[in-house]
Order: C-alpha cells, then structure tokens, then sequence
C-alpha cells in the first residue's frame, strides 16, 4: 500500500500534467483558428487556378509539345512521393496516419514494378521514413526535412526542387500525401498527384442546364480568353500552380496537426482530471484508515491500562 505521502507527490504530479496539457490545448486551439482561417483563405484561388488550367487544358489539347508540368515524361516508372507530417507529436495519430498511407502506397507502387523515391516533408515522417525507407529519400543538400513555419517560400523551395528534378528526368509521377483538415476531429490522408497534372474530366452529359464538372468539381467548359496566348499563359501558369497546390497541402497539414493536437490535449486533460480524482479518493480512504488504526491503538492501550 502507498503511504499518503507518495500519493500526495502522484496526485500533485498529475495535477502539473494537467496544467501542462490544459495549456498546450489552448495554444493549439488558437493556432489552429489560425491555421483553418489561412487554408480556407488560399482554397478559392486554388480552386481559380484550377478552373484556368481546365480550360487551358481543353483549348490547348492536341498540341504535341505541351510542358512536362502538365503531362510528366510519358512514363509511369519511378514515383517520387512527397509525405508532409508535423515536426512535433503530442498529435494522437495525425502522423502515424500519415505515415501508414505511405507505406500503403510505396508497397501497391512496388508490387506494380515501380520505382519509388521519397522526399519527406515534416521531422516525424522523415524519421519514419529513415527507419522503414532509408534508401529511398531523397532532398537537396542541406535540407533539414522540416515543416516550420508554413509560409509560401517554403512551398517555392519545394516545388523548385521538385521542377529540378524533373528536368533532369528523375522521376515519372509525383504525388503528395497530406491530412485533409475536415473538422477538429477528422483529418483524412489524401494523396494528390502534382505531375502529371489531373485535369481529367467526366463524359457526361448535362441535365437540365447545370454546368458539366470533372472529378474535382470544376467547371469543363473552356469559358475564358487569353491574353497572351494559351500555351504562353499555361507555361507561365503551371510552375505557380504547383507551388499553389504544395502551398495548400502545407497549410491544410498545419491545421489538421494544431486540431490533432488541441484533440489529444483535451483527451489528456480530461483523462488526468479522472486519475486525480481516483488517486484523491484513494488518498481519503487510505488516510481515513490511518486514523482508524490510530484510534484503535489508543483505545485498545487505554483498555489494557
């Protein structure tokens, strides 16, 4: 049995976890307003540039030479993925769900004959990936693999490295793996592929006049003109589009990490709230008896006398 002095440290020690936990929920709760706010923000004109490229696609298709950005190599041997996870955890299973769908992925690519190189974004995945996938990363020099702050040089930073490789014909296909940020208590992995661009659209038909839209819920119609020409404004266009969508991804992960965490914080604070009150009642009875073993002492050295 513990004495009332080692519960009183246990329930004094649970009681400064709670406080830490309580703390560390409040401050992921404000940057995670934060965070949603800045990915709703960059959404609609993503979503714009989205519609742009439909149509660019659309009035351009048929031209032999079109940018690599838009139709990759024309091969699909070597897969180069890009995971983004958090660079901290305390996030319940934000990154392990991250890091699941990665290696869903790299095992379906490599059943398939396929090449795999892997280009982590976020310290947990990228100390996942050192562990499972040594051999497969890949990065520029000097690279620290972080997060950080999700700010939109970053975002340029990837993608140029992105555009370096492919120059050099490094790879085939390139996808991202991040969580969608849905609620505070859903985050989905998601994996886009960034190279070749998925511009496909639907074969249907339209009914009742409503406006035909592809997988993504854009618009099939070529409705805009261009000034200068097309395949200028699409050369123009796609580099920052890919920087738009790595963009999106990032800050999607950033929100989806700050809900993960304010989550788990809120479940550890709740869960310490019930030990306290446990170890309290404990502590009550063991004290009450203490005293009644004191007390029959007394009585039975009294009787005795």
């Amino acid at each position: 049995m513990a004495s009332l002095k080692e519960l009183r440290a246990r329930i004094n020690s649970v009681k400064s976890t709670k406080k830490i936990t309580s703390a560390m929920k409040m401050v992921a709760a404000a940057k995670m307003h934060r965070a949603e706010r800045r990915s709703r923000q960059a959404q609609p004109f993503a979503m714009a540039m989205q519609r742009i490229l439909v149509s660019l696609k659309q009035s351009l298709d048929g031209r032999p030479s079109l940018p690599a950005l838009l139709t990759g190599t024309g091969k699909d041997k070597v897969h180069l993925i890009v995971p983004m996870s958090s660079d901290r955890g305390l996030a319940g299973g934000f990154n392990s769900n991250i890091n699941r769908t990665l290696r869903n992925m790299v095992k379906r690519l490599q059943e398939q004959g396929k090449t795999v190189k892997i280009f982590p974004v976020g310290l947990k995945t990228y100390v996942y990936c050192r562990s499972e996938f040594p051999n497969l990363i890949i990065g520029p020099e000097h690279v620290d693999y972080r997060l950080g702050n999700v700010e939109y040089q970053s975002a340029d930073q990837i993608a140029a490295y992105i555009e370096s490789l492919l120059e050099k014909q490094r790879f085939d296909v390139c996808t991202v793996i991040y969580n969608k940020f849905k609620n505070v208590m859903v985050q989905t992995p998601m994996e886009l592929q960034l190279i070749p661009l998925e511009l496909a659209v639907k074969d249907t038909d339209r009914k009742d006049g409503a406006e035909q839209k592809n997988s993504s819920g854009l618009r099939d119609q070529a409705d805009y003109l261009f000034e200068p020409e097309a395949e200028d404004v699409l050369h123009r266009l796609l580099p920052e589009n890919l920087r738009v969508q790595i963009f999106a991804a990032m800050l999607e992960t950033n929100a989806g990490e700050q809900g993960a965490r304010m989550t788990a914080m809120d479940s550890a604070t709740r869960n310490a709230g019930k030990a306290i009150d446990k170890l309290s009642l404990y502590y009550n009875r063991t004290r009450q008896a203490n005293i009644t073993n004191e007390l029959t002492e007394v009585i039975s050295g009294a009787n005795a006398a």
